[in-house]
């Protein structure tokens, strides 16, 4: 008998941030969440993004035995801002077991109604910082700190309960090259010259400081148009500012001004930390976050969190700035390779930057939307 357990209890949230944990453990593919940064997510004391969402959380149980979980939120910023009803559901993981998972889906379609909702998509996160969207190719290829791994019945079990493609993010990993093209390096140069950028390169993370503001306030204004993207409240950006802060390596963060010293364009990469993740069980003490140092200061790959451009500069050669000095600190530090974040398969712009490297795209994912009307 299955059994659906709403969760409050600090307790019982550890329980449900660790069940993928158990649920992948033999999976070589799988990176494990941060342990206390999931916890903190869950929690309106320390997420911020509860000033404008709502969520619960389940439990499906057999045999007293967890057998799968569901988080359903209500963003309604976002709602208000496309004029949209919709659920979200997120953090998502069950077992190979359809009736669990239309277990799982029954309260979360029941509230969805209960507050006049007309249709459920996911999974999507509280924001565009957090997790999102279900693997639906690469399930072979090993996922990383930043994106949802998941095993392919995943998409089955969805699917037969009616879920159809909202949209698809596609992923790449671009190949460092031994040498910077000339053409790149020439294009930088012009396009400094003609609109008169000034590349920004930090040494020391308290140089940090002038720029945090002016960073996250372009982060908004670039990513407003991206699909389930609100922007950024003042706690939020104070919580990922400490999150950033400990795991940025200065070789890696690009910055970009116009001539009047406006900050334009924003470029971050961070070394990436599975191995540390993964030997960790996600969990930062006593030695994770040793491992994770350690990652830090060697990189071999790295993740590329974001690029964000203002948007009267967008297609104006911003781009090309931080990409050349990417090639030039990846080629310093032996960087193998860059795994991109999701980017959305619309999005032609971020895709154009790749056309110069030697590119794989190894992994798609989803959101799913179900409309109850």
């Amino acid at each position: 008998m299955i059994v659906i357990k709403e969760i409050t209890s600090k307790k019982d949230k550890k329980k449900f941030v660790d069940f993928p944990n158990k649920l992948y453990r033999d999976n070589k593919y799988y990176i494990p969440s941060f342990f206390k940064d999931e916890l903190e997510m869950l929690d309106p004391k320390t997420n911020a993004a509860y000033e404008y969402c709502e969520t619960r959380f389940f439990l499906a149980y057999r045999d007293n035995k967890i057998v799968g979980r569901i988080c359903a939120l209500i963003n309604h910023a976002y709602n208000k801002k496309i004029n949209a009803r919709q659920m979200r559901f997120c953090r998502f993981d069950v077992i190979d077991d359809f009736e669990v998972t239309k277990k799982l889906f029954e309260p979360v379609i029941a509230w969805a109604k209960e507050r006049g909702l007309n249709r459920i998509i996911g999974p999507i996160g509280f924001s565009d910082i957090d997790k999102q969207g279900l693997l639906v190719e690469g399930f072979e290829e090993e996922s990383n700190t930043i994106t949802l791994y998941n095993h392919p019945y995943y998409m089955e079990h969805l699917e037969k309960l009616g879920f159809v493609k909202d949209v698809d993010w596609l992923e790449f990993q671009i190949f460092c090259p031994e040498n910077i093209s000339e053409r790149i390096n020439r294009m930088a140069n012009v396009i400094t010259k003609r609109y008169g950028y000034q590349l920004i390169r930090l040494r020391k993370r308290k140089e940090m400081k002038p720029y945090i503001k002016a960073g996250f306030d372009l982060i908004n204004e670039a990513f407003s148009p991206l699909y389930g993207t609100v922007p950024l409240n003042e706690g939020q950006i104070q919580k990922a500012m400490k999150q950033f802060v400990t795991m940025v390596n200065m070789e890696f963060l690009y910055l970009v001004a116009n001539k009047e010293g406006e900050l334009i364009g924003l470029g971050l990469m961070v070394p990436s930390l599975n191995a540390a993740t993964k030997k960790s069980n996600g969990r930062l003490f006593p030695f994770g976050f040793i491992r994770a140092l350690r990652a830090l200061r060697k990189p071999k790959v790295l993740d590329m969190y974001m690029i964000a451009v203002k948007p009267e500069y967008q297609n104006l050669g911003v781009n090309v700035l931080m990409l050349c000095e990417g090639i030039k600190s990846s080629i310093k530090h032996g960087v193998s390779h860059a795994e991109t974040g999701p980017e959305l398969e619309t999005n032609q712009n971020v895709q154009a930057l790749w056309k110069e490297f030697d590119v794989r795209q190894h992994r798609r994912r989803r959101c799913y939307k179900l409309d109850l009307e």
